[in-house]
């Protein structure tokens, strides 16, 4: 524990400041509650009946059994810790740490490495070599977003000792080959924001995205979707981020779908007995409530048949990041995988999958498969 008092609240009000908590009072509320039980020593007898009357006006016949509005906001508070030391707080002095199964706020002085000091300038090994380029393409990504007016201009100081080490597991193979193992070049084309919802959902989805590749592809190349021009979707291998507008190829090669992205939900041209003809999008009520949406994974042939192209779409900015988290994560890539596989135990190479993402605050709390549908090559393919 940080003895020094105003230290600790200084660094309190910093995160109650920043980008990550401007926007969510109820998680600035809940953080200054949590954070000032912390500082005086009573946070250990806290239960979570005590802060849902406390902190969310619950009446006295609130019942933690049979509501979870507490335990969700205190792990999206968790969440949104870890994003601000990831982000904007990668170089702050103390660090604010709320462990699971319980509301007691620690606040750690943060360790200082020292730089290491060379005699003379070294040629670089291989692998520091390769882990510059894979931190370098996270600075890529960023960087293009910064250039598209996309927020999140400082996700550059992710922490490197912190990088996520993603397993290589046989269903992640499954669902990026060739993409990541091709000789083909492969671009990411981040769309530009046709809607705030799309802007921030397009640059988290980026960052995670970033993470991922970083780990499993060199040499990966970043442009917006107003600057990829057909020779370039011809020759590489494209994942698009964000909605298809702005881009003709691109929408060209979307079109004549099973399912298609509209304002609000996802439509369902052809749908089967006991389908939806539409999966609406349902935004909060209030800023308690949680959020559904849908998003759309597509996976088609590229411009002339050649190369691969992987859609990852939505409205909504937990809807983009949803899908980026759950075609890189290997637990979810796992199910995903159970659900697609076709009767001989094979893969679609073509395919489109819809997904719901329940969400709190923007953040995904819950990404469950819905439905899918096995897409075929056209003839020159």
């Amino acid at each position: 524990m940080v003895t020094e008092l105003g230290a600790t609240q200084a660094q309190i009000q910093r995160i109650l400041q920043s980008k990550a908590f401007r926007t969510s009072e109820v998680h600035r509320n809940l953080l200054t509650y949590l954070a000032e039980r912390s500082i005086a020593g009573t946070a250990d007898s806290l239960k979570e009946y005590t802060v849902g009357l406390d902190v969310f006006s619950k009446p006295s016949s609130y019942d933690p059994r049979t509501e979870s509005t507490v335990r969700m906001h205190v792990a999206r508070l968790r969440q949104k810790l870890s994003e601000y030391y990831h982000t904007e707080g990668a170089d702050d002095p103390i660090i604010v740490d709320l462990p699971k199964g319980g509301f007691k706020i620690n606040f750690e002085l943060r360790e200082l490495r020292p730089e290491p000091v060379a005699a003379e300038p070294l040629e670089p090994i291989a692998p520091v070599r390769t882990f510059r380029r894979d931190a370098a393409l996270v600075a890529a990504l960023v960087l293009a977003i910064a250039c598209a007016g996309y927020l999140g201009i400082r996700l550059w100081q992710i922490q490197k000792t912190n990088r996520p080490t993603a397993a290589w597991t046989p269903e992640l193979q499954q669902l990026w080959e060739p993409l990541v193992s091709s000789s083909r070049p492969l671009i990411v084309c981040l769309s530009m924001p046709s809607s705030d919802a799309t802007e921030a959902g397009t640059s988290t989805g980026a960052y995670y995205l970033g993470q991922f590749l970083g780990l499993h592809k060199p040499n990966v190349l970043v442009t917006r979707s107003d600057q990829l021009a057909a020779p370039e979707i011809a020759m590489g291998n494209v994942v698009f981020l964000g909605p298809v507008a702005g881009n003709r190829q691109a929408q060209a090669m979307s079109a004549d779908r099973p399912f298609v992205l509209e304002a609000g939900g996802i439509r369902n041209l052809n749908p089967r007995p006991g389908e939806p003809e539409f999966f609406a999008d349902r935004p909060p009520k209030d800023y308690q409530d949680t959020e559904d949406s849908y998003a759309l994974i597509s996976r088609v042939p590229g411009l002339y048949g050649n190369g691969e192209v992987l859609y990852l779409s939505g409205n909504r900015i937990s809807s983009i990041t949803g899908e980026v988290q759950a075609f890189t994560d290997a637990m979810f890539a796992r199910t995903l995988v159970s659900k697609m596989k076709k009767p001989d135990g094979s893969l679609p190479r073509y395919y489109q999958v819809v997904l719901k993402v329940r969400s709190m605050d923007d953040m995904p709390i819950d990404i469950s498969y819905v439905l899918h549908r096995e897409l075929t090559a056209p003839p020159s393919h």
